[in-house]
């Protein structure tokens, strides 16, 4: 065109300014300097003069820009040059309403010839406004005073009066957290001064009085926010026209992040003001700065406005917007605020449980939930501390950290809930580990311990555990029930409240050891608690008594020599002794002799540790100080020490006061007692070509009963365990059986306060490595034979399998070494049968692992245990389950036969599919090998042979041909063993290497079985061969003693795809009698399996008379608890297994009765029965259950008495009505924690508390009045844990043992748990009105509504149900049921939650099945008003619906659902989706939001499991689209924005995945996600399509999309297509 011509920018910028310039009414003939030189009446003058030359009309503008444009040839130039000009005339001209009014009318101007892109020029405005307000460089465009203005200004509308000075907004004011787009157009900085300093005011820009300092005074300030609020004005007016037009997702995600980085720091108070003009100017500056704030509200509505959806509003719900400090007094702003909260509330209904106050660990089951996970896949680190219970936030979010737990008020909720925790784990005792990774060390006492606290896992605060502890020590003070009348039951129930004293002082102990609690907080606290109520608690000095076990230790006294009210305090701890007992405890126990004089010698340590304190001590107590020093005298008068086992119960108490007042003497005169036998020597043989050497050795005395040992003090256990150990691991001589039971019995007396990881501690403390056998194999019998179930109850089994694990691979290949190496075999056999964790062996997942073949494969068993009867628990279990698996396998040479892999759980089914078993390589490798192997086991197994043979084939034999040894010796001998030489045989055995002699056993068995295959198929009788390869086996086993029977028995059961191999198994165990008869004989020669019950004193055998010729080994070392018998433990369980698999119940019951003898002595036998019987569920006949069941020492374990009868009885009945019920309330009373109240207890958890905790504490009474029983001690019970735990697998065994179906059994459990009433929980005499059964009116509403007759008629009458009916629900422990109906739902969860998942499938069919009987549901008459209201009162927390009298079916029902999903391990929580599936179609809004309502809570659990997360991602898109789908057949009168919380919960389920739980706002969805979601939302109708857009993949829609770098490149996710309707 010929007009236009080429230009620069600065030319087209200067044409386009000045012709605004001509149109705003602004002179440009005025030089800055010019106007710096002008007085302030001259500019007055200037300012207020008329100018007579009016600027041209507004509708002339369009028509000279279009001219102007056509000009230039560059038209994109030119549009970057106009809009920079419009920026800076935005910025300078915000204050003057007339030109600003012309800059809007001229961008509608503009935009209506297309010339504005708004998509950038919009966030272009945004960073230009940022900057202006923000940078230094440019405050002179915000600084600038009104320029000079025509008489007429634009419009021909003459102007006001001059402006005030204008200053940029405070520089505290943070940039957009955008990143900053580059301005279209901008010019130099050089150019941007020289075109706004002609406008400038006559103030001199240099002088300093008006540089930054004067930003700080406060009148600037305030005109600073004002000329601020008119920027942000015209801005958000800008953003408004420009919303107009269709902008691309990611200019509306830049104007929505500066709409909330303002509304985010506005903050007028940070201008320092403080006086009453001050606060004058805040209050007019709060008025006239809601113009600016209703415009960006205004532009906030329209990004949110649904009928758009430019932003999903759910941006909002986490933007922290809410939560502004100082938020202005402004309705708008409130309005929006409000909306926030009611949808995010909506949010937390979806994302938290039901009854979510009430979830709390029982200590019950195996696994405490960690929610521990690591970056990586791999072993937790050891300082990551578990999360016991979680504080959610409002959307589902876990809280972790110390600071949490330090933040939550006293009286809170979250405070009465972690004290619940506290005092429930105070009761059932869960291992030390558990305690120190959930407690903080407390303030006063961080100089002196050194503790990582991890950032992940809730932890208890200093103050909950030290008012948890004051609440357990006034329980265990309160008066025995005077309902105990007889002699009998007063005894037992002060026996069981001394041992809870024992225990808890233990606890105590451990919890001021490691500086958990301020001991001088705690006695403050304690005596201020004791004076209020010392009327009611008994008196005695139990307390006393408490004090004294940790006066000792070293940050206790510290704190008592530093303390400056060190004369109160102490007087505080004297005011808890009591000159008179109680006449309970005045009764000439032990313990009231210990009570009686505990003051005294608390009183002398206090005048030892402060002579000062003489003049307020009680003579009467330093009087009895020398009363104790008399009888010790007395007692070590003479020659002979004091026999601890005939001591009466005065000089048993007098002792125990000793052990407080003189610990050293009392260890010293324990040690004297352990050796006041005297030493003898014992020589050794030594091994061939070595010299022989001598062992010195204790005689035998008697072990310390565990009756004295309980009462002592705890600082004597501590230094009588630390001399043990030095004896043990670092004296010359060998220790009598006495002490090493002694030091073992120390250990389960207080295991608190005694417990080392040995290996770690013990060992390299006293520089004991794996050099010295002789202290290793003490530990290791110790390990193997007693301690196991220690290390269990403390969650050590793992790190002990890992010590274990290094000495068998140290001494496999060792020549000779087989005593202890098969040893640690055995125990480490122990440790894999009794793991319930998948554990890595080799963390860089290369290679096979180094143990045996053996240990391989009992470790594939015990996982296919695991994961079949208790499922994976974590998700990075699952993680290197595979990896796993391929290193178990590794160098596997058979595979299972095809009965037992069936039983396996599909993760290790589908891993042995295609293996290929090489039998037939090792049998083709004999037979070429054969030959050779024979002439050299002629040579050296003929009776003839010479001896000094040994050494020749020893050190000249092949390794591939020693392998077939015990192969040879077994052809040769033929069945007859006269034919070679046991001697040389048993020689050459013991030289070998304990991995060759491994292998020869599992060699020898595959040539005995392809021997009698040959055999068979030439025609010779198999029974008869049978018979002699059984004899020959019990040759080298049993009457020679040639080989360890353990790994022979395991070789055979490994071949069960044989049908030979467990016949011979059956003839060895049962038609032969060698190994019963030493079953026998070692059931005679140990006694019971209560070894800390034996009095002792020990016999001593030879290692050859208990172990045999070859585990005996090449020396004489003595044993202590090892036994041949013993090593054949373990395998009793895995053959009872494998005979189950092969369809042999007859045989397995006969094995179990006739080693039910031997089972007494299994660390685990309670486990194994719970976990056969789950393994097995359903195809063990009730004989074997029955036999099952007798290995257990049914008096001991807490079965209830109707299950007794039922299985005592030969008849398939059902179990009473009543059974069930009373099932569930043993759990309610003895396993879920009470709730109960607290005087200090805050509004927010009061009125719970006074309506249900005085009728729980009123329960327990009665319950503890009619049965004296307290939970036992760990050790006491046959599967040391806790005691909760004992109780829960019990209850487990019961279900898994009965004879009915499991669906009727499901069945009834639901039934009952739904139908439980308030009426039920608040009426004592509930139980007469009913005893007829449940009448309709006792049968829960399904709905507001449902109480009618006709919704009556919709659902299951409850006494249709077997074992339910209002006399079996209300009769159980009396007022236990009424105090605590709600606490019965977490039973039932928390019960079926540990059956096996055939348990599950039914219970999710139950559940749907009584959903879908609720007509409201599916009722699509009703309005949407109507059935939100049935929603919000059906579905409300059972807990507050108990109180009002308005439980619902539906309920209680989803509160069971969300109890059974929050205890389910990982792997398992994937057949969930079986309940939502089970309830499809879904066909009304109400069933959908049930759907919703029932999954939301496993979101937290699933978001690390990303497949597990997706699929219930696409499961919950699904049932959106059975009601707003294309396809959908259902006609809903319902607006898609009725269903705003589903869409606001399904945008927060991409964002906590994205955030990883921490809604932080970082993090972008993920990609696969956003693909999955994009696939399901095509599934939908196009009106909720829209509000769902941002969760899809398209760039030009969603503004997750369009700001994520990788979804363009990123390949289509395979599971995109997930989404399945």
């Amino acid at each position: 065109m010929e007009g236009r011509r080429p230009s620069s920018f600065q030319a087209m910028r200067m044409a386009v300014q000045d012709l605004f310039n001509l149109y705003l009414g602004r002179s440009s003939n005025v030089k800055s300097e010019d106007s710096a030189k002008e007085t302030t009446l001259q500019l007055r003058k200037r300012i207020t003069a008329i100018n007579r030359d009016l600027p041209p009309r507004n509708e002339q503008f369009l028509l000279d820009f279009q001219q102007l444009q056509a000009q230039f040839l560059d038209q994109e130039q030119f549009r970057s040059a106009t809009e920079s000009v419009l920026f800076a005339l935005i910025v300078q001209c915000n204050s003057h309403t007339l030109q600003a009014d012309f800059l809007l009318f001229a961008l509608q101007m503009l935009s209506s010839i297309n010339f504005i892109n708004w998509d950038s020029f919009l966030p272009s405005l945004l960073s230009a406004v940022s900057a202006a307000e923000t940078s230094p460089s440019q405050s002179g465009q915000m600084n600038a005073g009104t320029p000079s203005v025509s008489s007429g200004a634009a419009g021909n509308t003459i102007p006001n009066s001059t402006l005030p000075n204008s200053s940029m907004t405070q520089s505290s004011n943070p940039a957009s957290p955008l990143t900053s787009l580059n301005i279209i157009g901008t010019p130099p900085h050089g150019l941007v001064d020289a075109a706004t300093s002609i406008y400038q005011s006559p103030v001199k820009g240099s002088d300093p009085s008006y540089t930054g300092q004067q930003i700080l005074s406060r009148g600037v300030g305030l005109s600073k926010c004002s000329v601020m609020g008119s920027l942000r004005q015209i801005v958000c007016k800008v953003i408004l026209a420009g919303l107009e037009h269709n902008l691309k997702p990611i200019a509306h995600s830049d104007i929505f992040s500066h709409m909330l980085s303002w509304l985010l720091n506005w903050n007028p108070r940070q201008q320092n003001m403080s006086d009453e003009h001050d606060n004058m100017n805040i209050r007019k500056f709060e008025r006239s700065s809601c113009n600016w704030l209703h415009s960006s509200l205004s532009v906030v509505w329209a990004l949110v406005d649904e009928d758009r959806c430019r932003i999903p509003f759910y941006e909002l719900l986490h933007s922290g917007i809410q939560f502004v400090d100082n938020i202005p007094d402004d309705e708008a702003l409130f309005a929006l605020i409000l909306e926030i909260h009611r949808r995010r509330d909506k949010i937390a209904i979806h994302t938290q449980m039901l009854d979510q106050h009430l979830h709390c660990p029982s200590f019950a089951t195996l696994r405490i939930a960690a929610q521990i996970y690591p970056s990586i896949p791999g072993e937790p680190l050891p300082t990551i501390r578990s999360a016991p219970l979680t504080y959610p936030s409002v959307l589902g979010e876990p809280l972790h950290g110390e600071d949490v737990a330090l933040t939550i008020q006293r009286g809170s909720l979250d405070w009465e809930r972690a004290l619940r925790c506290l005092r429930h784990a105070l009761h059932t005792m869960p291992s030390p580990d558990w305690w120190k990774r959930v407690l903080c060390v407390a303030p006063c006492y961080r100089q002196h311990i050194q503790q990582q606290v991890s950032g992940l896992g809730i932890v208890f605060s200093s103050e909950m555990i030290c008012e948890a502890t004051i609440d357990r020590i006034m329980e265990l003070m309160q008066p025995l029930s005077t309902t105990i009348s007889s002699t009998s039951n007063i005894s037992s129930a002060e026996a069981n409240r001394w041992q809870e004293w024992l225990s808890f002082a233990d606890l105590f102990f451990l919890l001021m050891r490691s500086g958990n609690i301020d001991f001088l907080d705690f006695v403050d606290k304690l005596a201020s608690r004791y004076s209020s109520v010392e009327q009611q608690i008994v008196r005695t000095n139990h307390v006393t008594w408490l004090l004294a076990q940790v006066f000792r230790i070293e940050i206790v006294t510290s704190a008592l020599g530093t303390d400056p009210k060190k004369m109160e305090t102490i007087r505080k701890i004297l005011s808890f002794h009591k000159e008179r007992l109680s006449d309970q405890s005045a009764n000439g126990s032990p313990q009231s002799t210990l009570l009686e004089f505990i003051s005294s010698s608390q009183t002398l340590r206090v005048w030892s540790m402060n002579p000062s304190t003489r003049e307020f001590l009680n003579p009467e107590e330093l009087q009895k100080g020398k009363q104790i020093d008399e009888w010790w005298k007395q007692m070590t008068k003479g020659e002979h020490a004091m026999d601890y086992l005939k001591l009466d119960d005065k000089s048993m108490g007098m002792f125990w006061v000793l052990s407080h007042t003189m610990t050293q003497p009392a260890c010293d005169a324990i040690m004297n007692w352990l050796n006041s036998n005297g030493i003898t020597e014992l020589p050794m043989q030594g091994s061939i070509g070595q010299p022989s050497e001598r062992y010195v050795l204790m005689h035998e005395t008697c072990p310390l009963p565990m009756s004295l040992l309980s009462g002592v003090s705890l600082h004597l256990c501590v230094r009588l365990t630390a001399q043990i150990e030095e004896t043990m691991f670092a004296g010359q001589v060998v220790p009598s059986i006495a002490m090493v039971e002694t030091y073992v019995r120390l250990l389960l007396v207080a295991p608190h306060s005694l417990f080392r990881p040995h290996f770690n501690q013990v060992l390299q403390r006293y520089n004991t490595g794996l050099s010295k056998t002789g202290p290793l194999l003490i530990l290791l019998e110790m390990l193997n034979c007693r301690l196991i179930p220690l290390y269990r109850y403390h969650g050590k089994v793992k790190p002990l399998f890992y010590d274990v694990v290094k000495i068998i691979v140290t001494f496999k290949g060792k020549r000779g070494e087989h005593r202890l190496f098969r040893l640690a075999e055995n125990l480490c056999i122990n440790l894999i049968l009794s793991l319930r964790d998948i554990i890595l062996l080799k963390k860089d997942f290369k290679g096979p692992t180094e143990l045996t073949e053996t240990l391989n494969r009992i470790m594939v068993i015990n996982l296919a245990i695991t994961i079949k009867t208790r499922g994976v628990a974590e998700f990075e279990q699952m993680v290197f389950l595979q990896p796993l698996l391929e290193q178990l396998l590794g160098t596997s040479q058979h595979i299972w036969s095809e009965k037992t892999i069936r039983h396996f759980p599909p993760p290790i089914r589908d891993a042995l599919i295609g293996r290929v078993d090489k039998r037939a390589q090792s049998i083709q490798a004999w037979q070429q090998a054969e030959g050779t192997v024979i002439n050299q086991c002629t040579q050296l197994l003929s009776p003839a042979a010479d001896p000094t043979y040994v050494v020749t084939y020893l050190n000249h034999s092949f390794p591939q041909h020693r392998q077939y040894l015990c192969a040879g010796a077994w052809i040769i001998m033929d069945g007859h063993p006269e034919h070679i030489n046991t001697a040389n045989l048993g020689r050459v055995l013991k030289e070998l290497s304990p991995e060759e002699v491994t292998s020869n056993i599992y060699t020898m068995v595959d040539v005995l079985l392809h021997n009698i295959q040959l055999q068979v198929q030439r025609g010779y009788n198999l029974q008869e061969f049978l018979l002699k390869s059984s004899a020959s086996l019990a040759f080298f086993m049993w009457t020679h003693e040639l080989l360890p029977v353990d790994i022979v028995l395991l070789a055979l059961i490994d071949r069960d795809d044989d049908p030979h191999a467990l016949r011979i198994v059956v003839g060895l165990l049962l038609d032969r009698k060698e190994f019963q008869q030493r079953v026998n004989h070692y059931f005679k020669l140990r006694g019971p399996p209560e070894h800390w019950a034996n009095p002792g004193p020990f016999q001593r055998n030879e290692p050859q008379q208990l172990l045999g010729n070859h585990l005996a080994g090449k020396d004489r070392y003595p044993v202590f608890f090892d036994d041949m018998v013993m090593r054949a433990l373990p395998v009793i369980p895995l053959i009872t297994y494998r005979l189950i698999e092969n369809d042999a119940t007859d045989t397995a019951e006969k094995v179990l009765a006739a080693y039910s003898e031997l089972m007494v002595y299994h660390p685990f036998r309670f486990t194994f029965v719970r976990e056969i019987l789950a393994y097995f569920y359903g195809l063990i006949p009730s004989k074997l259950v029955v036999r099952i069941l007798r290995i257990l020492d049914l008096p001991k374990i807490p079965f209830s008495e109707a299950f007794l009868q039922h299985i005592g009885s030969n008849s398939g009945l059902c179990p009473p009505p009543d059974y069930f019920s009373n099932l569930l309330l043993g759990l309610l009373n003895k396993v879920i924690p009470p709730i109960r109240s607290s005087a200090s207890m805050g509004d927010s958890f009061g009125t719970f508390s006074r309506t249900v905790g005085n009728r729980v504490q009123a329960a327990a009474q009665s319950v503890a009045s009619n049965v004296p029983e307290s939970q036992k001690v760990f050790y006491q019970n046959q599967d040391p844990g806790t005691y909760t735990q004992l109780l829960l697998e019990t209850a487990v065994i019961e279900i898994l043992s009965l004879r009915m179906p499991y669906n009727q059994i499901v069945s009834t459990l639901v039934q009952i748990v739904v139908h439980v009433q308030p009426t039920q929980a608040q009426s004592s005499h509930s139980m007469q009105s009913m005893s007829s059964g449940i009448s309709q009116s006792s049968i829960l509403p399904a709905s507001p509504s449902a109480a009618t007759a006709d919704s009556m008629s919709t659902s299951r009458s409850a006494a249709s149900v077997p074992g339910l009916n209002a006399t079996s629900i209300a009769s159980g422990s009396n007022n236990a049921v009424q105090a605590s109906s709600y606490l019965m739902i977490q039973a039932c969860g928390l019960l079926l939650a540990q059956l096996p998942p055939t348990f599950h499938i039914q219970f999710y069919t139950e559940a749907a099945r009584i959903i879908k009987d609720c007509w409201w549901l599916t009722d699509v008459t009703k309005s949407s008003m109507e059935l939100d209201t049935a929603f919000g009162y059906a579905l409300w927390d059972p807990t507050w619906a108990f109180q009002d009298n308005t439980s619902t079916t539906i309920g209680n029902l989803v509160a069971l659902v969300h109890a059974f999903f929050s205890n389910l391990p990982h792997e398992w929580l994937e057949g969930t989706h079986t309940f939502i599936k089970n309830l499809r179609p879904i066909t009304t809004i109400a069933q959908l939001r049930l759907a919703f309502r029932i999954m939301g809570p496993l979101l937290p659990r699933l978001v690390i499991a990303r497949p597990l997360f997706k699929k219930t991602l696409a499961l919950l898109f699904s049932v959106l689209a059975d009601v707003f789908g294309r396809n959908s057949q259902t006609s809903i009168p319902v607006e898609p924005t009725e269903i705003s919380d589903l869409i606001d919960f399904l945008h927060h389920a991409v964002m906590y995945e994205a955030q990883g739980g921490a809604q932080n706002g970082i993090g972008k969805p993920k990609p696969e996600t956003l693909s999955l979601c994009s696939k399901a939302v095509e599934l939908l109708r196009p009106e909720l399509q829209h509000l769902l857009r941002h969760l899809t993949t398209d760039i030009n829609s969603s503004i997750y999309a369009s700001t994520h770098p990788k979804i363009v490149q990123r390949p289509p996710s395979p599971l995109a297509g997930a989404v399945v309707i």
